[in-house]
């Protein structure tokens, strides 16, 4: 053997490269898996919040009244159509109750006469109704010649001196007859006031005393239509009393609005009324606080609406569920969330969650080059022993040709072996790309040449 010829030193690969390799891969699939789990989770959460159910307390009384009744048949319609936005009831003793509740934070929603004092930043989410001011008085002086009982109260003028029975224990009711009574130019110190519950109305009626009625309802009350008809029987045939004053009180308030009771609307026989009359109305409410969410109660809103056919069907009488005025100077503006949907500007889910779609997208892609990122620093290592396995076999193209032995040969081909089975790990794992893997080839091909070129050399110089 020449002895000019230095043999090439065995090319050995270092312990630490795999087990940095397997290092690195580890880490790298607990960031992948951290990272699927994290964003699973955040989808999840998404959904989950978006889609579950909403429940609303909603404060509503007294026990036995149609607003409860109609609330009630609200609940379980909601329920049994899986809807979105439930509710679930908080009984009080009556509207003026039920919005100190809605004042206190207690509750969410409150059903409310809409003439009652209201919290701030109160606002309509829809209308139940439309209760009407029924007055009515009933005959009681006789007459010198007949001896019969006759009706002195023919009109609102006529009241001072006498009294007047309220159906109904809230103090709403005898403050709206002042206000009627004040508008009228009447001194209502000179009228004496009393309440009777609603179960009492037999009792009011028998009340000799008692000259004139009122009621504050829908036309179509059950307890006004009671009330009616037990003191026509008791009492003789009423006569009821309209408010001509209805268009001034409904100009300085606008809580209130004129109306006309229609002729027969309590009787058709006998007509009670015989004819139409003046009188005021009031709306009876489902009321929010402004800052309740506005997609909430524009979805509530719509399944009322929704509900409504069903809802009057199964209550006749009960409701008339109306929309609310949406002007801004109304006295009890619309919810924004309920002018949404009554103006037909609500949003529709796109619209509403288009910001945290992408959002979630932005999340995604910097999660990505996060990982790519991270990926590529915890390869770095391998990549290094890719290069310098590289130079290695550019280092022993030299060498094969200068090689004296087969056995040399057959040496640096089984380093080469384990370069290139690096060099596929490498690959495998990410480390280097397909145009490093590519040159790579390249640098084996001219290897194997160079070897076969030396072989047929060494055999040459064996046969000679």
């Amino acid at each position: 053997m020449d002895a000019s010829v230095k043999p090439t030193k065995p090319f050995e690969m270092p312990s630490q490269r795999a087990r940095g390799r397997r290092r690195a891969a580890r880490t790298f699939a607990l960031f992948v898996a951290a990272s699927a789990l994290l964003l699973i989770g955040l989808a999840g959460t998404a959904a989950y919040l978006i889609t579950r159910p909403e429940t609303l307390r909603i404060a509503v009384g007294p026990a036995g009244s149609d607003d409860v009744r109609f609330m009630q048949s609200v609940v379980q319609t909601f329920a049994r159509d899986r809807d979105h936005v439930r509710l679930t009831l908080t009984p009080t003793d009556g509207p003026t109750a039920s919005l100190a509740l809605l004042r206190d934070h207690k509750t969410d929603l409150a059903v409310a006469r809409g003439d009652l004092p209201m919290p701030a930043d109160t606002q309509a989410v829809a209308i139940l109704r439309k209760n009407f001011v029924v007055l009515w008085s009933v005959p009681r002086a006789e007459d010198g010649k007949s001896k019969k009982p006759v009706n002195v109260i023919k009109k609102l003028e006529n009241l001072p001196g006498h009294r007047v029975a309220i159906i109904g224990k809230s103090p709403a009711n005898p403050a709206l007859l002042k206000l009627v009574l004040a508008e009228a130019g009447i001194a209502s110190d000179k009228i004496e006031l009393v309440q009777y519950g609603i179960g009492e109305i037999d009792q009011m009626a028998r009340e000799r005393k008692n000259d004139a009625f009122m009621a504050v309802g829908t036309l179509s009350s059950r307890i006004t239509t009671e009330a009616i008809a037990v003191t026509a029987k008791l009492r003789g045939e009423p006569h009821f009393l309209g408010i001509d004053v209805s268009d001034s009180i409904a100009q300085k308030h606008p809580t209130f609005e004129s109306a006309e009771i229609p002729g027969s609307t309590f009787s058709s026989s006998p007509a009670r009324p015989d004819d139409k009359i003046d009188t005021i109305a009031v709306g009876h409410l489902i009321v929010a606080p402004k800052s309740l969410n506005e997609s909430t109660v524009t979805a509530l809103t719509r399944q009322l609406f929704v509900a409504r056919p069903n809802l009057l069907r199964e209550l006749p009488g009960v409701a008339t569920l109306e929309k609310p005025d949406t002007d801004k100077d109304a006295a009890i503006p619309a919810h924004r969330g309920a002018a949404a949907y009554i103006d037909g500007t609500d949003r529709t889910f796109l619209e509403r969650y288009s910001d945290f779609l992408w959002a979630g997208l932005l999340l995604l892609s910097g999660l990505g080059s996060a990982g790519a990122w991270l990926r590529s620093y915890l390869k770095r290592h391998e990549r290094n022993n890719y290069l310098a396995s590289r130079d290695r076999v550019l280092e022993m193209i030299g060498a094969a040709r200068q090689a004296v032995s087969a056995e040399q040969l057959r040496t640096m081909q089984n380093e080469v072996d384990e370069v290139l089975r690096e060099t596929l790990d490498c690959f495998e794992d990410g480390a280097i790309e397909e145009a490093a893997l590519l040159a790579f080839g390249l640098v084996l091909e001219q290897f194997h040449f160079a070897v076969s070129d030396r072989r047929d050399v060494l055999a040459g110089a064996d046969a000679a």
